[in-house]
């Protein structure tokens, strides 16, 4: 079993950037893909980015890329997302999540995930 806790969301203005922290416990995360998925207000959930276990794959929606990057510590059992140059429409609560996944597919799809966070909200203020 692994718990998942989010951290570092907060409201911001436009332009600005924001750390997302996800902290896992319970097992280590290093064998486990890592994802981040948001849920604006009235919306179905988004993909935002993912990272394989070992680094080596990052993928990030087109609403994010070239903002966005995603990061991994293995030994700290943490994931990151750095969010860069947020615009208003980021808006939303950003979930962590983590699973066995190893393929595209299963790295950019919540539901191959198995583990998820509570959420941390984001709100960008224009």
């Amino acid at each position: 079993q692994v718990q998942l806790v989010e951290s570092g969301g907060r409201l911001v203005q436009a332009g600005a950037s924001l750390r997302l922290s996800c902290a896992a416990s319970g097992r280590t995360l290093s064998s486990y893909a890592m994802g981040w998925f948001r849920q604006a207000p009235g919306k179905g959930g988004a993909f935002v980015a993912a990272i394989s276990s070992s680094s080596s794959r990052i993928y990030y929606g087109d609403s994010v890329k070239g903002r966005f990057t995603m990061s991994r510590d293995n030994a700290k059992n943490m994931g990151f997302l750095q969010m860069n140059s947020l615009k208003p429409e980021d808006t939303a609560v950003y979930y962590c999540a983590a699973g066995g996944g190893v393929t595209y597919y299963a790295l950019v799809t919540a539901g191959a995930y198995g583990y998820w966070g509570q959420g941390t909200q984001v709100t960008v203020s224009s």
